[in-house]
């Protein structure tokens, strides 16, 4: 059944103005291209870029809107519309704050997504056609296709290339749910073209996408259900994290109905019925709409792989660790081929691809420390292993944690549900991961990163001098619960028959 229908402001017009202008002509290609890419998301708009900066022949070809996912239907969008919701929250609970007067203030649904859609358009330039094109970067709109090894289709133009990067990245992956079909589902893809907050919300799949927007609608109003068939939220993360995370929904009214079974949907009248079996008991939901948020699927479907030598892989299309494909003129890059499917990632990815492809390189995605947030509240961030993946390789490990209750920064904002937990090969400070939960934490994991990047031990961190009071001095604390641990029995003796003979 067609999905639910879009919405088109004038800021979207606007936007369109930039990633995907109605008048827009594509080149006429002439000889060989140094590297096509195909797909405008992050990891095509940073290979153009760094690319054709270096003065490289580059064609970007881009079948919808440049800026991808992340501009359009991801990053962009749903932080603007967490920040809406984080406000509409702190005006609830200001009570316990001292502040009176707000119980009867109303969010305006229309206004929030105005504003998003207003944000999104003023953001647009930065990836339009015409910027590439100031860059030097050939903008093509079309649909490519792959006619052979060394060139590909768009529209009526034949595009050669000494090399090419397959940067289409993802869209969302839809189960096979009895009755969904029969139903305007929403996706992320068309989610943010609502303009009136459904009283009933029903979401399925408790992964960060699901979790965020269950909690930013349950803010805004809507009555949210949540159904996942594992056991609680945030399947991926620290099972102590996602609780956290969990209970912060249910506190925001989001109703959890998990390791669901069987899950089907019908239509009565008006009505959307959401029936599963939730720890053994029957669950008939009614709700208006139905969101559906279990995962991503790579974009190769168009692009006639086989007339290239590229072959498919777990994850999309199949790489070796310097991104090459089967084919060594073709590379790839971001969610079309990895499973790390943050647009951070993407950007680091796009990054060790240009080295490779254009000058020889040897960088290994393998060694790119890439950490991963939630934007939830609190958000929930983690780099590198946490302590359960770390003893299920039978790796020696010490673990510190730090609670935020005893943080004063955190004490002070009334946010201490929450910690931040690093992971430390046995005997050393050599850091193998971190997981942070609490308000920021995306911000404190990525000290961690830094540190991991550049080989830093976590006892480095103790000599930092951080300004008080602020969350980061958790990591300060985690330094020094590292180093008191190196004040052995044998050396706290030795300490003091010196103190001793100095009085």
């Amino acid at each position: 059944m067609p999905k639910t229908a879009t919405h088109t402001s004038d800021h979207d017009l606007r936007r369109d103005t930039h990633v995907h202008p109605v008048d827009w002509t594509n080149p006429t290609p002439e000889g060989p291209y140094n590297l096509v890419v195909i797909g405008a998301g992050t990891a095509g708009l940073v290979t153009a870029s760094a690319a054709a900066g270096l003065g490289a022949k580059v064609a970007l070809i881009e079948r919808e809107r440049m800026g991808g996912d992340c501009l359009n239907v991801g990053c962009v969008p749903s932080k603007a519309l967490l920040a809406c919701a984080r406000r509409a929250a702190a005006v609830r609970d200001a009570k316990h704050f001292g502040v009176t007067g707000t119980e009867n203030a109303h969010t305006d649904f229309e206004a929030v997504m105005e504003r998003m859609r207003r944000l999104r358009a003023d953001i647009a330039p930065a990836d339009s056609a015409e910027r590439f094109r100031d860059m030097g970067v050939d903008v093509y709109f079309g649909r490519a296709e792959f006619t052979g090894a060394d060139r590909l289709r768009v529209n009526d133009h034949i595009l050669r290339f000494k090399k090419a990067a397959i940067c289409t990245g993802a869209r969302p992956a839809v189960p096979a749910i009895p009755g969904l079909e029969d139903i305007p589902y929403l996706t992320n893809e068309t989610v943010f073209s609502l303009t009136r907050l459904p009283s009933r919300l029903g979401i399925i799949g408790a992964g960060p996408i699901g979790c965020e927007l269950a909690q930013a609608f349950a803010r805004f109003g809507s009555e949210v259900h949540l159904f996942e068939s594992g056991h609680g939220v945030l399947p991926r993360e620290d099972p102590e994290a996602a609780q956290v995370v969990q209970t912060a929904l249910e506190q925001d009214g989001v109703r959890l109905h998990c390791c669901g079974k069987d899950l089907r949907i019908d239509r009565v009248g008006n009505d959307i019925h959401m029936r599963v079996q939730s720890h053994g008991t029957a669950v008939d939901q009614k709700v208006d709409q139905v969101l559906v948020a279990t995962g991503r699927a790579p974009n190769i479907d168009s692009l006639n792989l086989p007339a290239a030598g590229v072959e498919p892989g777990e994850h999309g299309v199949r790489v070796d660790a310097r991104l090459r494909t089967t084919n060594p003129r073709v590379y790839a890059a971001g969610d079309v081929c990895s499973p790390q499917r943050f647009t951070h990632a993407a950007d680091a990815m796009a990054r060790n691809l240009v080295r490779n492809a254009l000058f020889f390189g040897r960088a290994k995605t393998e060694h790119l420390v890439i950490p991963h947030c939630t934007y939830t509240e609190p958000e929930v961030a983690q780099v590198g292993l946490t302590e359960t993946e770390a003893r299920g390789r039978g790796i020696a490990i010490d673990t510190f944690t730090r609670r935020s209750q005893e943080v004063d920064r955190a004490l002070l904002e009334g946010e201490t549900d929450g910690w931040v937990r690093v992971v430390v090969k046995q005997g050393g400070d050599r850091i193998l991961g971190a997981t942070a939960v609490g308000a920021q934490a995306g911000e404190l994991v990525s000290r961690f990163s830094h540190a991991m990047t550049q080989n830093l031990g976590l006892s480095t961190f103790a000599d930092v001098v951080f300004p008080y009071p602020t969350r980061a001095e958790a990591v300060k604390h985690l330094a020094d619960a590292y180093n008191r641990t190196r004040l052995t029995p044998w050396m706290k003796r030795l300490l003091t028959r010196f103190f001793t003979w100095r009085r």
